[in-house]
């Protein structure tokens, strides 16, 4: 085998069977060499990292063998959409970095699926049926047992329309009559039992305002929008493959209806279905997610501890990261339930080459450096970034009193205790070693204040200053930093795999997901970043400002630890 050969079948293997499928379509020379794809969510919720997976192939495959992926909303039922999920869809998908190439609804083609409808009844392909949901769901049948006709099965046609024009005025009643296709009640694929295609909703729809009262269900409409805008490639997840033989024949009967019935196969998208996105310790359902926002479990839609986009930009990841967390599981055609350490993994790996590094303290006690000269201030150089240079420096202010993190104290340490204890050095990042002389307590021996020398030949930067000592640790001048809050986020659920439990879902929420720490200081140029701006706490972790920030009182959001605790913490429990 050639050198060329082995790396076009390197360059096959490191594709995945979504893209072999669109390169073998390319080579076939199908749609003229056309590729389009669509991104179809529903306007009835915000998206969560699930779909950005989807959103990452769909707009990913357009890009990479230029295509173009264009945006439908499928706002086919009033009921549960409106204009703030379409708004906020529309920002995830540009911050998670992709352009559309046209919008389009689903609700652009009412009239034309309207008339496609008219034309099966006409046919005697459709009739409506006037009994109730249990009822139909009853004739189901089961996968291994046929199905039983719906005694309105059989209407005269005219009857058909005349109800069917009647499904579709305010005056007809919610659950009264649905339009069902006539197909096959005995097949063993349960979709093709006589689907419904229309039922009756008095709802004013977000778009059509009354106009419509009643809706095309989801089946009837998807593959029809997707044959209407020329969509080549229609890539789903894999809860979708038994509804693909129902897409394809409703595809049939409107080509049979535009009398393109010569080659049935000559133009219709290649269905493709792929995993779903699961995560441990959350839920994607949107009825859940839902309930977690309308019930007050959580803040909102964009809370932190959620699995939505909005709420992983508020908390401080960053689109790159999700990009590479969801490149790194892959697309295969089995489920699987991905660690939300590998995805922390991405946004820790990401963020080390763009958050700011800048000082917190968090539980704060007070360190007195009692040879420093009263009144005396220095600013000692900070560097942004050491994995980027070029981002510069700021400046920190350095003073005889100073905030340290009480954790970084022990008054009689054990031997691998590397930071600050009686009579040790230690290393104040960017300034001075400094020996720690003793301490003072309150009345319940709480620690109140930390006393030390410093060697004032040790500044960080200066000839002789490279002196080494065990611990280095973080600091904050007491009169140059700014009082904040801190939350941090655990997971939002106590169990590995919520959705499979059979509990009340409300019952396995992790009761500490969320810690807040009122008592905090921030150095003065960290109080200055806003929200979207990454910043890593020194020793500490990821955060990022919060939009509840004020001037008076900055507010930061935990994005994730320096180092995967959690994993730690799990294997010792």
């Amino acid at each position: 085998m050639s050198v060329k050969e082995e790396n076009i079948n390197e360059e096959k293997k490191s594709l995945s069977f979504v893209e072999q499928f669109v390169e073998e379509d390319l080579a076939e020379g199908k749609n003229g060499g056309r590729i389009q794809t669509r991104f179809p969510p529903e306007p009835n919720g915000y998206l969560h990292i699930g779909h950005a997976k989807a959103i990452c192939m769909d707009f990913g495959v357009a890009e990479k063998y230029h295509g173009v992926c264009n945006l439908r909303f499928d706002d086919t039922n009033p009921s549960k959409e409106n204009t703030e999920y379409v708004e906020n869809i529309l920002n995830d998908i540009k911050w998670l970095g992709f352009e559309w190439g046209n919008i389009y609804y689903a609700s652009d083609y009412f009239q034309e699926l309207w008339d496609f409808a008219v034309w099966m009844i006409k046919q005697g392909l459709a009739y409506v049926d006037e009994q109730t949901s249990e009822q139909i769901a009853e004739q189901k049948g089961t996968p291994t047992e046929p199905g039983t006709a719906s005694p309105y099965r059989d209407r005269p046609i005219e009857e058909n329309l005349a109800l069917f024009l009647k499904m579709n005025t305010p005056e007809a009643v919610e659950g009264s009559m649905v339009l069902r296709a006539k197909l096959d009640m005995a097949n063993p694929n349960m979709h093709f039992r006589d689907p419904i295609m229309y039922r009756i909703i008095q709802i004013p729809h977000h778009r059509m305002g009354s106009k419509w009262h009643a809706y095309p269900m989801y089946d009837f409409a998807h593959g029809q929008s997707d044959y209407f805008e020329g969509v080549t490639h229609s890539i789903c997840t894999l809860e979708f493959v038994p509804h693909r033989p129902l897409y394809d024949k409703f595809i049939d009967f409107l080509k049979e209806m535009n009398g393109e019935t010569e080659n049935l196969n000559d133009y219709r998208p290649r269905q493709i279905e792929f995993n779903r996105l699961n995560l441990t310790y959350t839920v994607m359902s949107k009825r859940k997610l839902h309930t977690l926002v309308d019930e007050g479990l959580v803040v909102g839609w964009d809370d932190p501890r959620m699995p939505t986009l909005c709420g992983m930009r508020r908390r401080g990841y960053s689109p790159e990261s999700i990009r590479m967390f969801i490149d790194s599981i892959g697309y295969t055609k089995f489920e699987a339930l991905n660690d939300m350490a590998l995805l922390e993994a991405s946004v820790r790996e990401d963020l080390n080459k763009r958050a700011c590094r800048v000082s917190a303290v968090l539980n704060p006690v007070k360190l007195v450096i009692t040879n420093y000269p009263e009144g005396k201030t220095e600013e000692m150089k900070a560097v942004n970034n050491p994995e980027n240079l070029e981002e510069g420096s700021h400046t920190i202010t350095f003073s005889r009193e100073l905030w340290i993190e009480r954790e970084d104290f022990m008054e009689e340490a054990p031997k691998k205790f590397f930071r600050m204890s009686l009579g040790k050095e230690v290393r104040l990042k960017n300034a001075y070693i400094v020996k720690c002389t003793g301490c003072t307590k309150d009345a319940d021996g709480n620690i109140t204040e930390i006393q030390a020398e410093y060697d004032p030949t040790s500044k960080s930067g200066d000839i002789g200053a490279n002196r080494k000592v065990k611990g280095t640790l973080h600091w904050l001048s007491v009169n140059h930093c700014r009082k904040a809050e801190v939350r941090i986020y655990d997971r939002l659920f106590s169990i590995e795999n919520p959705a499979a439990d059979e509990r009340d879902f409300r019952e396995l929420l992790n009761p500490e997901s969320l810690r807040i720490y009122e008592n905090c200081f921030v150095e003065t140029y960290a109080a200055e970043k806003q929200p979207g701006e990454y910043l890593q706490f020194q020793r500490i972790g990821y955060f990022m400002a919060d939009p509840d920030s004020t001037p008076e009182k900055p507010v930061y959001n935990k994005t994730v630890g320096l180092k995967d605790t959690w994993t730690k913490q799990k294997r010792i429990d």
